[in-house]
């Protein structure tokens, strides 16, 4: 297990390089000045090519991203272009709250996503199976702006029962402002939860150990916790993992919509202004992240799959 994890550390590495070259090469070559963001349009002539020299950007396009990487080894991300402010310190600030709303997210997604999965695979083809598959298809469906601003439109300016916009302060603000945007994020992913959870208990209720048990007497609850959702939680975990990453780095949109403070909306903006360590910043921090929740679902398969706990043990994997 422990080389196991050491090997996918190791591996992290070559991924933050090439993720990261790619965007700096991007950006590099984009349109636009990073110098007129800092300055404004009427700096002069002079005053350009002197913050061009400070920045470093009359340098060649592989020594730029050298000296970079070299100051991110040693904990620096640089100056955001348009604030001024360290990187690091913004990403601190605001990686917490995109944590919390995807933590929520997430949460929402699977206490709601594998129950209706494990029903509509139980009562296939019943009004429950056709309900279900129905509304899975039109969460999917629906663009996450949209139906963020239908919330609003309909709990905050209707009924005014949720805040529209921001984080509240304090525990209950805080939850209180939580529950538009967390709907928002999970309704999407919650249907492909209960679709991939609702077509791997199909497989596994047909297998010949599911017959067994339920020959030796054993109650359908307990057959279908026990022997029918354990073997089917494979697909299941890899999937939740895939989309608590997407939801890191994927809820710009629903941070957007409701003006919440975090990394999401923070790159978005970085965007507009073509401010480059701080997009940077921001994509090392999400392909980090993401291969963090990739070794922990990886790690979690051993848990619930002992055939693939004995292959980390003997070293296969």
């Amino acid at each position: 297990m422990y080389k196991f994890v050491l090997k996918r550390i190791v591996m992290l590495i070559p991924v933050i390089i090439g993720v990261t070259f790619v965007v700096f090469f991007i950006l590099s070559v984009a349109p636009g000045d990073p110098v007129l963001t800092i300055l404004g349009d009427g700096a002069t002539d002079e005053a350009i090519e002197q913050m061009r020299e400070e920045l470093g950007l009359n340098d060649p396009l592989l020594i730029r991203y050298v000296n970079y990487i070299w100051d991110v080894l040693h904990g620096d991300f640089g100056l955001s272009y348009k604030t001024r402010l360290p990187v690091s310190d913004q990403l601190l600030a605001r990686f917490p709250n995109t944590i919390l709303l995807a933590s929520c997210g997430i949460v929402l997604a699977i206490a709601f996503g594998i129950p209706l999965g494990i029903l509509s695979a139980k009562k296939q083809y019943t009004f429950l199976d056709n309900v279900a598959t129905v509304g899975a298809l039109v969460s999917v469906s629906m663009p996450k702006f949209w139906l963020g601003l239908l919330l609003v439109l309909i709990f905050s300016l209707n009924l005014g029962v949720f805040p529209s916009q921001g984080m509240g302060e304090g525990v209950v603000g805080t939850l209180h402002s939580l529950v538009l945007p967390a709907v928002t994020l999970s309704t999407g992913f919650m249907a492909t939860i209960m679709r991939m959870t609702r077509s791997s208990m199909l497989e596994t209720i047909r297998q010949d150990y599911i017959s067994t048990a339920r020959a030796k007497g054993i109650k359908e609850s307990q057959v279908t916790i026990r022997h029918m959702l354990k073997n089917a939680l494979i697909p299941v975990i890899t999937l939740c993992g895939l989309q608590f990453g997407h939801m890191l780095g994927g809820s710009m949109i629903t941070e957007t919509v409701f003006s919440w403070p975090g990394v999401g909306r923070y790159v978005l903006d970085s965007i507009k202004t073509k401010d480059t360590p701080a997009i940077l910043g921001c994509v090392i921090l999400m392909s980090v992240s993401f291969s963090i929740i990739n070794l922990l679902v990886d790690i979690l398969y051993g848990y619930v799959d002992p055939r693939i706990k004995s292959q980390y043990k003997a070293g296969k994997i």
